[in-house]
């Protein structure tokens, strides 16, 4: 609120005077800062700087503080329309922003997955390429000859062999030996044609 005290008028002030009278000229600067109240008299212009209610009531009514007050009544009322138009964005602005977070979430998994199956395509390829089946056809081909010598000495020495429990006749013994004999001659055919360049395996 404007302090009124610094209006007040000294003893030799000389105002413009109100039709009443009309001697002298307006010099304060109080005249010349609210041109408005030039035509008030001398008792007004007294009246307005000690009466603090009438000074408002004057004040108020200044075509300048009305301006400014409806300047400040129409921002406020701008303001309240960029809040409410904020607040009617805030709900899908959260929506978006959940739904973003949520595609990003599941892009990252994809991401994963990706990644997880390209290693297993890999393990895959690499289990199936030329140089992996052949090896695991010398190691097969290593405990086939193995599970025929441990066939042989089981029955040398009348041992159970396999999950029977009791130790193998004669027929029994020809017949499961011979199996597994062929089976070894078979693969180490293969893995001798291999190895001589008779046999190609595309590893691509």
């Amino acid at each position: 609120m404007m302090d009124v005290a610094k209006f007040k008028l000294a003893p030799d002030t000389t105002l413009v005077p109100h039709p009443e009278y009309r001697e002298g000229s307006m010099a304060t600067q109080f005249l010349t800062d609210f041109p408005e109240l030039v035509d008030l008299s001398r008792q007004d212009l007294e009246d307005l700087i000690t009466d603090q209610e009438y000074f408002q009531a004057t004040f108020m009514g200044l075509p300048r503080v009305q301006a400014m007050l409806q300047s400040m009544i129409e921002l406020g009322r701008a303001n309240e329309a960029i809040a409410k138009k904020n607040l009617a964005l805030q709900e899908g602005l959260y929506k978006l922003r959940q739904e973003t977070q949520q595609a990003f979430d599941e892009a990252k998994e994809l991401e994963a997955r990706c990644k997880s199956l390209e290693r297993e395509q890999r393990e895959l390829h690499q289990r199936y390429t030329a140089s992996f089946l052949q090896l695991r056809l010398r190691h097969a081909n290593t405990a086939q000859d193995e599970l025929s010598e441990s066939t042989a000495t089981s029955f040398v020495r009348g041992t159970p062999s396999g999950d029977s429990g009791v130790p193998m006749d004669v027929e029994d013994f020809i017949r499961v030996f011979k199996e597994q004999r062929v089976t070894y001659h078979k693969r180490a055919i293969w893995s001798e044609q291999w190895s001589s360049g008779k046999i190609t395996w595309p590893d691509s």
